[in-house]
C-alpha cells in the first residue's frame, strides 16, 4: 500500500498492525523520519536493531537474519534501516524471499523517491507500507505544530505556532522536539493543559542551522558568480556539514517544485508570490530570492537541478572524506548553470 503526508496519519494505525516492511522516502527526509518514529511508537516498545544501507549492500542477507533473529533476552524486536537510494534492493529482496514472518522492518530511504526500485518491489503488497513525503508548506506545518501541542496539553495561537514552524525550517522532527520541549518546561498534559506564551518559547528557544546555510543557497541558486568564493569559503570555516548543507538545497528546490507547479505558465513572478505571500506560503523575507530563482529554475532545468542534487547526495553519503570537495565543485558547477 502507499501513503503520502496527507494520506499517512489515517493510515499508520492500520498499517502498524498488517504489515512488516514499512518504506519511508522522498525529499522531505524531515517528515520520512517523523513518519518513521510514529510508527515505531504504535508497534510499542522493543529492542531497536540499526543498520546502514551500506552494510546491506556489502551483506544483503543480513537484514533478513535479522528479521528473523531471536534477542538474547526474548525481547521484542524493530529493525530499523537508515540508506540512500536503491543501495538496500537486494537485502529487502531477500527479506521479502524469506518464508518466515520476522520483526518489523523500518526504511528510511534519502534521495530516494516512489519511482525507486525498492518502493516499487513494495508497493503493491498487503503487507508493506511506501510513504512519499513531499517538503509541506508553511501552513501545514503550522497545523501540524497546533496538532502536536494539543496533543501535548498546549494551547498555542497560530502565530506561536509559525514561530517554531519558521525557527526549524519546516522540519516535522525539529518541530515536535520544541513541543515537548515546552511541554516539560510548562509542566504541560493533556489533563492539565497550559498556554503558551512569548516568553515560554523564547525560554525554550528553537532554532536551527538554516538561518546561517540560507546565504549560501541563495547565491548559488540565483547564480552570484562575485559572492561564490566568499560563501563558500563562509561554509568551510563556520564548519557547515555538507550533508546539512546540502539539504537546505533540497528544501529550497523542492520549495521552487511545489511554486512552479502552483505558478503554471504565468508570467508574473511578483504577482504570483504575492499571491503566496497572501496565503502564507511564503514568507516575506525570501521573495526576493525566490523570484530570482524562479527566474532561473523552471520546467526542464528545474527537473535536472532535482536529479543533480539527488546524485549528488548519493556522492557525500558514499565518500564522506571527499564530501566538502564533491559539494564545492557542484555548487561551483549548480551556480555557473544559473548565471547563464
Amino acid at each position: 500500500m502507499k501513503a503520502t503526508q496527507k494520506t499517512f496519519a489515517g493510515m499508520a494505525v492500520r498499517a502498524a498492525q498488517t504489515c512488516r516492511v514499512f518504506y519511508f522516502c522522498g525529499p522531505d527526509e524531515a517528515g520520512a523520519a517523523d513518519a518513521a518514529a510514529r510508527i515505531a511508537a504504535l508497534l510499542g516498545d522493543a529492542e531497536r536493531v540499526e543498520l546502514a544501507g551500506a552494510e546491506l549492500r556489502r551483506d544483503p542477507v543480513r537484514l533478513a537474519d535479522e528479521a528473523r533473529s531471536v534477542s538474547l533476552f526474548g525481547d521484542v524486536r524493530q529493525i530499523h534501516v537508515r540508506t540512500a537510494g536503491d543501495e538496500a534492493f537486494d537485502a529487502v529482496e531477500t527479506l521479502l524471499a524469506s518464508p518466515v514472518d520476522g520483526w518489523p522492518v523500518v526504511i528510511v530511504a534519502s534521495a530516494a523517491t516512489d519511482k525507486s526500485r525498492i518502493a516499487k518491489l513494495l508497493a503493491d503488497r498487503d503487507d508493506a507500507l511506501v510513504g512519499m513525503f513531499h517538503p509541506p508548506d508553511l501552513r501545514a506545518v503550522v497545523d501540524g505544530v497546533r496538532d502536536m501541542a494539543g496533543a501535548a496539553g498546549l494551547r498555542m495561537t497560530g502565530d506561536l505556532a509559525e514561530r517554531i514552524a519558521r525557527a526549524t525550517g519546516l522540519d516535522s522532527r525539529m518541530a515536535r522536539s520544541e513541543v515537548e520541549k515546552l511541554a516539560l518546561y510548562l509542566d504541560a498534559s493533556p489533563a492539565a493543559p497550559r498556554t503558551v506564551d512569548a516568553a515560554a518559547l523564547d525560554a525554550v528557544g528553537a532554532s536551527t542551522e538554516d538561518d546561517g546555510m540560507m546565504p549560501v543557497v541563495n547565491t548559488i541558486l540565483s547564480g552570484d558568480s562575485r559572492n561564490l568564493g566568499t560563501e563558500l569559503a563562509r561554509a568551510r570555516e563556520t564548519g557547515m556539514n555538507p550533508v546539512g548543507l546540502l539539504l537546505a538545497f533540497e528544501r529550497r528546490v523542492a520549495q521552487l517544485a511545489q511554486l512552479a507547479g502552483r505558478m503554471g505558465p504565468r508570467s508574473d513572478i511578483n504577482a504570483f508570490l504575492e499571491q503566496e505571500m497572501a496565503a502564507r506560503r511564503v514568507f516575506f523575507r525570501d521573495k526576493p530570492d525566490l523570484a530570482i530563482q524562479l527566474k532561473r529554475w523552471r520546467g526542464k532545468r528545474l527537473e535536472r537541478l532535482l536529479e543533480r542534487l539527488i546524485s549528488l547526495h548519493r556522492s557525500l553519503l558514499s565518500d564522506s572524506r571527499n564530501a566538502d570537495l564533491l559539494l564545492s565543485h557542484a555548487l561551483a558547477e549548480i551556480t555557473r548553470a544559473a548565471a547563464r
